[in-house]
């Protein structure tokens, strides 16, 4: 019996979105009477942030504290059009519908408040902090909050806007079938270290350390915990998870999620994530989308250091003891190693 070690390398590419169509996302904005802003989508929220984020960047366009943003993510019914929450799409396709309806909402508070304090739009402000300012002088504003009061009440106008993500379709050639299937790539790198007991043909994940191109983190924490449960998910693909049995008959397949193979606490390896910023020329404020490929690079990564460690190449999820077993032992009768 020996233990023995190896080391794997995986690097990856990943589109943001489909182009199906032009992949469209709409969005609306609009203030209430007290100066906070509902933002109305039909995209959901998986669990992975997108209304935090999408608060974030309404915020940021429109010159207000995120905690003054609503996210209403309602139905296809009542709301407005979204391809749907897939393809890593969310935050680039969706966040750009928002920056658009909220340039279209400030443009009109300002018109307001510029009435107000009798001065030209272009001439204004905000401060981040709930005010409209003349540029040059802070001194001279008006509340964000009295400038929605004087929308509602005293003019007669609403501070909306109206905001759709498009890009141009984007048709296979007839010849090659060639296209661009998206706008902007998020780019990875993985590295694993791995420990395999050649006689159990037991692996133990040493490390793993990973490196992310994402354009940019909008929100640096929940892009972490995203990318550190993604590698956990993508060691858990590779080695564990599986809806077929690992013997020759269904017989022994699991019939619940009870006994769905899934690594425990002690089986976590120490994760590195490190996270690069390439800003994207159409992300909104540079982001591109990091969903889906934070769990792919391990995979490879995790088969290459078990064909460094032992010699045998896996080509099948998960990568259980029982098929490394199998193939060291063609391996030995082969004479090949």
């Amino acid at each position: 019996m020996t233990i023995r070690r190896g080391r794997g390398v995986a690097a990856i590419n990943y589109p943001t979105g489909m182009n199906l169509g032009g992949d469209p996302s709409q969005a609306l904005v609009h203030s209430t009477p007290t100066g906070n802003f509902m933002v109305t989508l039909s995209s959901v929220d998986l669990g992975q942030g997108l209304k935090q984020v999408m608060a974030q960047i309404c915020a940021e366009t429109i010159g207000v504290k995120t905690d003054q943003v609503i996210i209403d993510t309602a139905d296809t019914d009542t709301g407005p059009h979204c391809m749907g929450t897939f393809a890593s799409r969310g935050t680039h396709r969706i966040g750009n519908a928002v920056i658009q309806a909220a340039k279209e909402a400030r443009q009109v508070m300002l018109e307001v408040a510029a009435e107000a304090l009798e001065v030209d739009a272009g001439d204004l402000d905000t401060d981040g902090e709930g005010n409209i300012h003349v540029k040059g002088a802070p001194q001279k504003s008006i509340s964000i909050f009295d400038t929605a009061l004087m929308a509602h009440f005293k003019l007669g106008r609403s501070i909306s806007g109206r905001g759709m993500f498009l890009v141009p379709r984007s048709y296979p050639e007839v010849e090659t079938g060639a296209m661009k299937p998206s706008t902007c790539y998020a780019h990875a790198c993985t590295v694993a270290e791995v420990d395999v007991d050649d006689e159990t043909g037991e692996v133990t994940v040493v490390s793993v350390k990973n490196v992310f191109e994402i354009g940019r983190a909008l929100n640096p924490k929940m892009v972490e915990q995203q990318l550190v449960g993604g590698s956990w998910m993508g060691m858990s693909h590779a080695l564990y998870e599986t809806t077929e049995p690992y013997y020759p008959k269904r017989d022994h397949a699991g019939t619940d999620f009870n006994e769905y193979l899934m690594p425990g606490p002690g089986d976590i390896a120490p994760t590195e994530i490190v996270v690069l910023e390439r800003p994207a020329a159409d992300g909104p404020y540079g982001a591109k989308g990091p969903g889906e490929m934070c769990a792919n690079p391990q995979i490879p990564a995790l088969a290459n250091a078990i064909f460094d460690a032992v010699g045998v190449r896996i080509d099948m999820m998960p990568i259980t003891p029982e098929r490394i077993l199998r193939a060291l032992k063609e391996q030995r009768a082969a004479g090949t190693h």
